[in-house]
């Protein structure tokens, strides 16, 4: 089976996802951090809509086996490996409820003849969703509550062999803890040369690599990253110039269409905006090509 991703942007082949149904749907909101619009069978109906964008661009799903094993977030499959020409890196996670999450990727990967180069170890952390390709050779990683520096040196160490340079960069603290701010967050690629940014929380030496490498910018409207939590943000592109992205942030729609960018979008707000994971976090990439 192909695999290989050390790209956010190329078209999208072959990724990772897990259904909602069984997992979500006792899930406490308080324990999750998930906000009052969460509600499992809306946010179940959202997921069916979303992984049918996904099929219909040409990408092929290979779903985490279902369970009754309660981790709520492991719907969202962007975070717990990562994955390159060579192989697969597990990861490990920030946040303690998903702890268990990355053995489910490594099942998967055996299942899916992707071999696995590494793995993440305590005091380590690394979430997928603070790890940003700039090109094929160069992985950003923020460090922040969910990755810190331990994690980043050892998926150095992993990568280096590879060819692979890995930077990271300081995250602010945001809102708090318990919050999810990763890179992702505040970027999102939508091609190899342009990025989707929210500019106030971008890393400042992050912001003059970006430049240097000649990567366009379109700057989302500071007024829809706050009402959606930063989820208007969160696009998941499927081809370069083809992104899906949270449906009611017109705003942030009509600017990537400036750039050139066909934007579909779905209903997410009891999946995505409740549970701070959008489009790019529901999966995670396999192969790019």
């Amino acid at each position: 089976m192909s695999f290989g991703s050390q790209s956010m942007a190329l078209p999208l082949k072959r990724v990772i996802m897990r259904m909602p149904d069984r997992v979500m749907a006792d899930a406490e909101r308080d324990v999750w951090h998930y906000g009052p619009q969460f509600d499992p069978r809306r946010a179940s109906e959202q997921h069916k809509v979303f992984a049918d964008l996904v099929a219909r661009s040409g990408a092929d799903i290979t779903w985490i086996r279902d369970g009754n094993d309660a981790l709520s977030d492991s719907i969202f499959t962007h975070d717990p490996s990562l994955v390159t020409d060579k192989g697969a890196v597990l990861l490990r996670m920030g946040k303690n409820l998903r702890l268990d999450e990355p053995d489910l990727h490594h099942e998967t990967y055996r299942e899916m003849d992707v071999p696995v180069l590494g793995r993440i170890e305590a005091p380590g952390t690394v979430e997928g969703g603070d790890c940003v390709w700039v090109d094929s050779n160069t992985l950003a990683v923020g460090r922040g509550v969910r990755t810190n520096q331990s994690g980043i040196e050892q998926l150095s160490a992993i990568l280096k062999p590879l060819g692979i340079t890995v930077l990271g960069f300081d995250l602010p603290l945001w809102h708090g803890e318990e919050a999810c701010l990763h890179l992702m967050s505040i970027i999102s690629p939508l091609a190899e040369d342009l990025a989707l940014v929210h500019l106030p929380l971008l890393p400042a030496a992050f912001y003059q690599l970006l430049k240097e490498r000649g990567i366009r910018l379109v700057v989302a409207p500071e007024e829809e990253f706050a009402a959606s939590n930063g989820l208007n943000l969160n696009v998941l592109p499927t081809a370069p110039y083809e992104v899906i992205a949270v449906a009611g942030f017109d705003k942030t729609k009509a600017a990537m269409e400036a750039a050139g960018c066909t934007v579909t979008t779905f209903e997410a707000d009891a999946l995505c905006i409740a549970c701070e994971g959008g489009p790019t976090c529901l999966t995670r990439p396999v192969w790019r090509q």
